[in-house]
This record gives structure tokens, C-alpha cells and sequence, in this order.
């Protein structure tokens, strides 16, 4: 499975949700190959992506995708992306 995080630059946010959707995905026992990027190379990284992880400003960027797009509202809360990749992957 492929879950992309992403932010406008694709350097900082993006990585911290990274990190968290990690752990968020090791304590629901879940493996995935988790990507941070920036919005714009959004096409190129995600075209295989099950899962796309991005802030509620970027979600009108993302354009059209067959991938299932999570807003996350704080990239800190690993409850949070706990919560809603056990609904989307559950």
C-alpha cells in the first residue's frame, strides 16, 4: 500500500505527517510505504497511491485522483491519523 503526505513545499509539514501517519499505521498494525511530497509533484509521486494525507488547503490542489484523500486537521495528533486511516483503510 501507498499513502503520500503532502504540503505546499513538500519540506516540513509534509514530513512530520510522515513521521506520524507512521505511527499511526504501526499501532494499527498496517504496512505501508509512506511518501512525503509537495503538492505540485503531487501527480507524479501519487499515481499509484491508495491514500492521500494533505491539510484542508490543500485539498482543492489535489485534483483528480482514484486515491482516497484524508484531511488531516493537526499533522501532530497521531490519534487523529490513527482514527481516520482505520475508517478509510479499515
Amino acid at each position: 500500500m501507498k499513502i503520500v503526505a503532502i504540503c505546499g513545499v513538500g519540506v516540513g509539514t509534509s514530513g512530520i505527517l510522515k513521521v506520524n501517519a507512521e505511527r499511526a499505521l504501526d499501532r494499527l498494525g498496517i504496512e505501508a510505504d509512506v511518501t512525503a511530497t509537495d503538492v505540485n509533484s503531487l501527480r507524479l509521486v501519487a499515481a499509484d497511491a491508495q491514500v492521500i494525507l494533505a491539510s484542508s488547503e490543500l485539498v482543492g490542489r489535489i485534483g483528480k485522483t482514484n486515491a482516497d484523500v484524508i484531511v488531516i486537521d493537526n499533522y501532530f495528533d497521531v490519534d487523529e491519523l490513527t482514527a481516520k486511516l482505520e475508517i478509510a483503510l479499515g
